[in-house]
């Protein structure tokens, strides 16, 4: 079977093994060319940079021993000669004397290796004439000191100053063309050091350049095999790819001719049947987008059987209405009024999409939101994504104060217009509620009631946004909150603490941030029922923030509790009997 006939798993199969064949060359081939460099690299570094170190130190120790003569020979001219100290002297110089022929020994045992290893090229005839002019060059020195050595003594004991002068004048001279001898040789196994450096650096070169070549090489013929493979791919994949960025922009009438029989073609035939299912879904949002919620859409697409037989999850619940609503549109037209709640409705609904809240419905002028599972992440915690979208409401109330008028053509608004928003956390039931002839996905429960009650009773606290216990605990310090009151509502017999949210975390002003401490220091006097002093920390609270809501609300219950005083049953709760 020809290649390009082959499976698309074969085609890359054989792309990758002929790459791995070629890599193996190319790392044989470098592992060789390293091993040479190593083995130049290792003669440089463990014989000829010690041998000339050697060399140097042979320097070093003929003037340590030149040294060690003079303190001999100043220790014997004492008065009275101290022998113990003369033997120790003595013992100083033959062990430096000693120290000089282990060098030139040492650097000639390192020269001789260097000649007799065959697997590094070397200058041998060079290295040998240097380790012959390094023996005659020792040989030379001993012969010569050791007869100076003994005259230098029977002079010194003899007390033959002028006489053991000259002899030292001599061994320095002798000294000194000793050094200069190895001076020499020194300077000629540099160069040696030098060309094998050279050698070194050479070969790595010749290594990096081979193996650029080769693996250039690899590449080359590697891109064209691969080249020739893709070829017969290529094309479907393009066609592929068009169709994928048509559906990216939303168009679905475009389908993709199948003329393979490989993977690809099985995946241009997958990718037709998708077409014809994005057709259909997209009838079914464009028809129902503008009624319903899209997620709500979408989830009722993907998950029909959570509709049918409806799940209960905790969620949070929101309710929004308009404050002076009735007395802002009784002097409207119906166009002017259907215009004013379009606008508001936009305006509002905006945070609520933003902060990936479902909008169950519209209520007059009331707005129905609710977040909870499936239509939000797992991390996510829908009680803050409520009370931030809370706050962005609230944010956009002076911008609808102001294009109110604009709106109607009018100078100003009769009345100014608020937000009452409440929200409430618990278990509720989700799913289809209606008869056989409508129906309608919405969530039902305790939380929805309470959320509608906590909506209302912002009028009686004089707030916007009031939110349940539960909302409280799961929002924790993520905003800025007010415990406002314990409350029982319409409907509940068990009272519960309700929070006022103030904003987001960190932005409370001094003002505020005084406002909550006296309101929290006088709740908690009312509670113990100390009126006086609840109502003078309810006063510190109003001149912190004038015209404070819920501090103007608990004064005045204060002040009835001074005609009618609660009975002794009292938990510190209200209880509020109307809707």
């Amino acid at each position: 079977m020809p290649l390009f006939n082959q499976s698309i798993r074969r085609k890359i199969v054989g792309i990758a093994l002929g790459l791995i064949v070629l890599m193996l060359v190319t790392s044989i081939l470098s592992m060789v060319m390293s091993s040479q460099v190593g083995v130049l690299l290792d003669e440089l570094t463990n014989r000829y940079i010690p041998a000339y170190g050697h060399l140097a130190r042979a320097n070093i120790r003929s003037l340590e021993r030149a040294l060690a003569l003079r303190r001999m020979v100043m220790t014997r001219m004492q008065s009275p000669s101290d022998e113990e100290a003369y033997a120790a002297r003595l013992r100083e110089f033959e062990e430096t004397d000693r120290r000089i022929e282990e060098e030139a020994e040492s650097a000639r045992k390192l020269i001789n290796a260097i000649i007799d290893d065959t697997r590094t090229t070397s200058d041998n005839a060079a290295l040998a004439r240097i380790e012959i002019r390094i023996e005659a060059a020792v040989a030379d020195l001993r012969r010569e000191l050791n007869e100076d050595h003994a005259k230098l003594l029977k002079q010194v004991d003899g007390k033959q100053m002028t006489e053991a002068r000259g002899t030292l004048e001599h061994l320095d001279l002798l000294r000194d063309q000793f050094n200069q001898k190895i001076d020499a040789i020194r300077a000629d196994m540099l160069k040696q050091v030098f060309a094998s450096t050279s050698q070194v650096i050479g070969r790595q070169g010749q290594a990096m350049i081979i193996s650029g070549i080769v693996t250039l090489l690899a590449a080359i013929v590697g891109f064209v095999f691969a080249l020739l493979v893709s070829s017969g791919i290529t094309r479907p994949v393009r066609l592929l790819l068009a169709g994928t960025r048509e559906v990216e922009a939303g168009r679905f009438d475009k389908t993709i001719n199948v003329s393979t029989r490989d993977e690809i073609g099985e995946l241009a035939a997958a990718f037709n049947r998708m077409i014809e299912q994005l057709r259909h879904n997209e009838r079914i949002r464009e028809t129902f987008g503008r009624y319903i919620d899209p997620k709500v859409v979408q989830g009722l697409i993907d998950r029909p059987e959570v509709a049918i037989d409806g799940q209960r999850r905790v969620m949070t619940i929101m309710f929004c209405d308009m404050s002076g609503f009735t007395s802002m549109s009784e002097g409207m037209t119906p166009r002017g009024l259907v215009k004013v709640m379009n606008h508001y409705f936009t305006l509002m609904s905006g945070p609520i999409r933003s902060n990936r809240g479902i909008i169950d419905k519209y209520i007059g002028d009331a707005i129905m939101a609710y977040w909870g599972p499936p239509f939000i992440e797992e991390d996510d915690e829908p009680a803050l994504l409520a009370g931030l979208a809370a706050i962005e409401m609230a944010d956009q109330v002076p911008a609808l104060q102001k294009q109110l008028p604009d709106l109607l053509g009018i100078r100003a608004m009769p009345a100014l217009c608020d937000l009452r928003i409440g929200i409430a956390t618990g278990e509720v039931l989700t799913g289809s509620i209606g008869s056989e002839l409508m129906m309608s996905f919405t969530v039902m429960g305790d939380a929805v009631n309470l959320a509608s009650r906590l909506e209302a009773v912002n009028k009686t606290y004089g707030t916007r946004i009031l939110i349940s216990q539960a909302t409280a605990d799961a929002i924790g310090s993520h905003l800025e909150l007010r415990e406002v009151d314990r409350l029982a509502v319409a409907g509940q017999s068990a009272p519960q603490t309700i929070f006022e949210v103030m904003g987001r975390a960190g932005v409370l002003t001094a003002a505020h941030e005084s406002l909550r401490s006296h309101y929290a220091e006088g709740l908690g006097a009312y509670r113990a029922r100390r009126f006086e002093e609840a109502r003078a920390a309810f006063n510190a609270a109003l001149e912190a923030v004038p015209g404070d809501g819920p501090s103007r609300a608990l004064l005045a219950r204060i002040a009835q509790f001074a005609a009618n005083p609660p009975d002794e049953r009292w938990d510190g709760a209200w209880r509020l009997e109307q809707k």
